[in-house]
């Protein structure tokens, strides 16, 4: 039908915008306050893109990703997530020849083709940070702080931080065996997707959300215990660094994320409010992204949070996000003289940088008072000709019901003034 949206996607109406322009509006103060600045990278990417650096052993690669081919018979992608196509832009624009660590956040629409839930829709929005260039455990703890100063600020108090380390790729290939033959004896039991994934990632099934996977993974070794010395050094020392910051964090080693690039950190911020999706906001570290997609050896870390998610947790947190006001003056008339005059008002009202609002509709002037009421004016002029002879109007504070007369000269600067601008 014309006039539905398709499934998994959700208008954002006028009476609705102001709650994301106030969430996006403190995203953007914090990453000012934490150095973060801007980039902004195209609605979609060549496919080889997030094959080669989501994974193609994912659930959004196997599954997810609003894929065609243009009519160049070149393929592309809707961005899934957004940490692939700033990594892009960081390799492509030379980014790493720039003072390191280059530190960027995104404000950015995504896509998968996936069961409309709560808080996740087909077409949904991300906040995200990256820092580029240092293999520090600092960064790390940066990142993760950032995230729950932020969720903190935005009154969501139900979560919690998980923490696990994912390792490295040598220490990982040894626990790939480890974990493949624990496996292998039930694999025959396994479900399809992860039958699938044995070969190419078995550590996706621990994530499965498959009873019979989840069961036969029980008592399964982990990776935190199969560190190699320099990831376990590097864990310990993330782990002194939140610390260090009054973090409060559980080690969970069941986290290995949905994407394939994540070596050594991993981490959540979860709650039980939205859902069977707990996650709120998610990351870690990727060390081997920049070189996977055809850049130099440069480190990573970041994290993504999902804006629909983050303004459910707000709702359900009982953070009332404030509305603002919409009109500082409307322009009541009557005549076409007073309507003239009126219009003359209002563009030289706009110009001073006030808002100012006036009737289109032709209402009486009692409807025109309504109308003012509606879009919650805080002043109100009324003009009419004979006002105009006499070179006044009327100046009506809707709040406090008191109403004065000001000479026509003296009006923008008497409104400016009551509106301390």
């Amino acid at each position: 039908m014309l006039t539905a949206a398709p499934r998994g996607t959700k208008d954002i109406l006028p009476d609705q915008i102001y709650k994301w322009q106030f969430v996006e509006k403190k995203f953007r103060a914090m990453c000012e306050k934490y150095g973060f600045r801007e980039i902004r990278t195209p609605m979609f990417e060549h496919t080889e893109l997030f094959n080669r650096g989501v994974g193609d052993s994912t659930d959004i690669v196997e599954k997810e990703m609003y894929t065609f081919d243009d009519r160049g018979h070149r393929s592309l992608t809707l961005k899934p997530e957004g940490t692939s196509p700033a990594v892009r832009a960081f390799v492509e624009n030379k980014l790493f020849a720039e003072v390191q660590p280059v530190k960027m956040f995104y404000e950015t629409p995504c896509f998968r083709y996936e069961k409309p839930q709560a808080g996740r829709l087909r077409e949904f929005h991300q906040f995200g940070i990256e820092v580029f260039g240092t293999p520090d455990m600092l960064s790390d703890a940066e990142v993760i702080c950032f995230a729950g100063d932020f969720l903190q600020e935005m009154g969501v108090k139900n979560t919690r931080l998980e923490i696990n380390s994912v390792g490295c790729p040598e220490c990982r290939a040894r626990y790939r065996k480890k974990l493949q033959d624990f496996l292998r004896p039930r694999f025959d039991e396994l479900s399809e997707t992860s039958k699938d994934r044995f070969d190419r990632n078995p550590m996706r099934i621990l994530d499965s959300k498959s009873e019979i996977d989840q069961q036969i993974a029980e008592g399964a070794p982990m990776m935190i215990d199969n560190l190699c010395d320099s990831c376990r050094t590097a864990f310990e020392d993330l782990k002194a660094n939140l610390d260090a910051m009054g973090m409060e964090y559980t080690v969970n080693p069941l986290i290995v994320r949905g994407l394939d690039y994540y070596t050594k950190t991993a981490f959540e911020f979860v709650s039980t409010g939205i859902g069977a999706q707990s996650t709120v906001c998610g990351g870690g570290r990727y060390d081997h992204l920049i070189e996977e997609i055809g850049g130099p050896e440069v480190p990573g870390v970041g994290f993504g949070l999902g804006i629909e998610r983050l303004l459910l947790l707000m709702e359900e947190n009982g953070y009332v996000i404030p509305e603002p006001d919409r009109t500082d003056v409307f322009i009541a008339f009557m005549g076409d003289q007073a309507k003239r005059e009126g219009l003359s008002i209002l563009h030289r009202l706009r110009q001073a940088g006030v808002r100012g609002e006036m009737d289109t509709l032709a209402r009486k002037v009692k409807g025109q008072f309504k109308y003012a009421n509606r879009l919650h004016a805080k002043y109100t002029v009324m003009i009419g000709d004979e006002e105009i002879e006499k070179g006044i109007v009327q100046l009506k504070d809707m709040d406090a019901h008191a109403q004065q007369e000001v000479r026509l000269e003296d009006l923008i600067d008497t409104i400016r003034e009551n509106l301390g601008c």
